[in-house]
This record gives C-alpha cells, sequence and structure tokens, in this order.
C-alpha cells in the first residue's frame, strides 16, 4: 500500500512540474504544436513523419521544462529521444543518434535519479562559469567535435559528417552543463540550435528527412533567446518570476 501510494504521489508531482513555467513557455509550445501539425498534414504521412511529429512536439516540451527549471525534462527527454534517435537512423545523420544517446547518459538519467539535486528547488541552486570552467567547456567542445567528425566520416556512409560532429559537439557539452546546472548552457544551447537548424535543414533539401525536424530546430532556438528573458537560469527572468537574483 506504502509503495503504490509512494507511485501515486511521484506521478502527481511529475504532473504539478507542467505548471509554473513562464507564461511565454505556454505560448511557444502551442505555437510549435500548431507548426507541426501543419507540417505533418501538408507532406506525405509516413511512419518516419508520425514518429517525427510526436518526437518534436515532446521535445519542446523538454526544452521548455529545462527553461522553467522542471524535472519532468528528464522522461520528457527519453521519449523524445527514442523518436529522434529513429529520425537520425533513417536520414543517416549518425551523429544525431549519439547526440540523443548522450542527452539520455549525462541529463535525462541522471535528472530522473538526482531526485535531491533536480527538483523543484532546482532553481534556487543555480551556478555561473568561471574562467575555468569556461576554459574547459570551450576546449572540450572543440576536441569532440574534431574526433567525432574525423570517426563518423571515416567509418559510415554520413553525408554530412562536420555539420553532424559540430551539432553533436555542442549539444553534449550543453546537456552535462544543465545537469550541474550551469546557466552558461544557453550559449551551447543557442548554438546548438543553430547548427541542428542548418544540419536538418540541409538534410531534408537532400531529401533525407522531414521537415519536421529542421522546424523543430527552429523552435529550440526561440527557446534559447526566449530564456535570456524569462527562465529562472538568468537573472532577468528571475525577477519577473519574483525570485532572489545570483
Amino acid at each position: 500500500m506504502e509503495q503504490t501510494t509512494n507511485k501515486q504521489n511521484y506521478f502527481k508531482w511529475l504532473l504539478g512540474q507542467l505548471k509554473g513555467w513562464p507564461q511565454q513557455n505556454y505560448y511557444l509550445f502551442f505555437f510549435s504544436l500548431g507548426c507541426q501539425i501543419m507540417t505533418l498534414v501538408s507532406n506525405p504521412i509516413t511512419p518516419v513523419a508520425i514518429i517525427t511529429f510526436i518526437g518534436t512536439t515532446l521535445g519542446v516540451l523538454c526544452v521548455l521544462a529545462i527553461n522553467a527549471t522542471k524535472a519532468i525534462n528528464g522522461w520528457l527527454g527519453i521519449l523524445s529521444a527514442a523518436c529522434f534517435i529513429y529520425a537520425g537512423l533513417s536520414a543517416k545523420n549518425y551523429l544525431s543518434i549519439f547526440e540523443q544517446v548522450a542527452y539520455v547518459l549525462t541529463l535525462d538519467l541522471p535528472v530522473i535519479l538526482a531526485v535531491r539535486s533536480w527538483n523543484d528547488d532546482t532553481k534556487n541552486y543555480l551556478r555561473k562559469f568561471g574562467g575555468k570552467q569556461w576554459l574547459i567547456a570551450i576546449i572540450g567542445t572543440l576536441l569532440v567535435y574534431v574526433i567525432s567528425g574525423y570517426l563518423i566520416g571515416k567509418f559510415t556512409n554520413d553525408p554530412r559528417p562536420w555539420i553532424d560532429a559540430i551539432s553533436f559537439a555542442i549539444s553534449l557539452t550543453a546537456g552535462i552543463m544543465c545537469f550541474m546546472r550551469y546557466n552558461n548552457q544557453y550559449f551551447w544551447w543557442l548554438a546548438s540550435g543553430i547548427f541542428q537548424l542548418i544540419l536538418w535543414g540541409i538534410t531534408y533539401a537532400q531529401g533525407d528527412a522531414t521537415l519536421a525536424m529542421a522546424v523543430n530546430s527552429s523552435i529550440y532556438v526561440i527557446n534559447d533567446v526566449l530564456a535570456f528573458t524569462v527562465s529562472p537560469w538568468f537573472n532577468m527572468g528571475r525577477k519577473k518570476l519574483g525570485l532572489k537574483k545570483f
């Protein structure tokens, strides 16, 4: 009986994580949902299109949850990752698959398991980069970019290895920063969104993916810009939400 009650309380807590977001986040979600529905119905409806639609919808919810410092992003991230892995495999954007696996391992699963560090109080325990952290993050991103781009180009038939690699390197670093609660992650998320938009735009133009992935990347860019002004990760957003500056 106690175990059942704990599960009920956990699911109730998860649903509560969808509340209390900045109002702009909800506007962006419904805007994204409308764009994705139009994209879905205006193109041939295939298994890839349907799975991509599900993934992009959950993916937008995930990034908006991160924006709002809500731990439900872990579950949303795992579910959307499964869909994006399928889309990446279909498009032969192999590093986009590793990108999703990296998110699951470095961000989604740790957030789900780290009840004490990723919870309703996350917004009160955020951190900023110092000079050392900037240096480590930049060098780490460049190393991952060079190594992953070389390996994926040499050992696979990925038609866009270096564009795939830069998106992967930036996103991997951002995911690690996010779990460690550094607000500087959003400089990386913004760059990641831009390169993902380029990657999936080129992929769509070459006939290897649906337009939905490019649309999704553009929504991510909007969310990242929005985060600088309304998210608890930054003082401007904290002021609007009545939170203590840091």
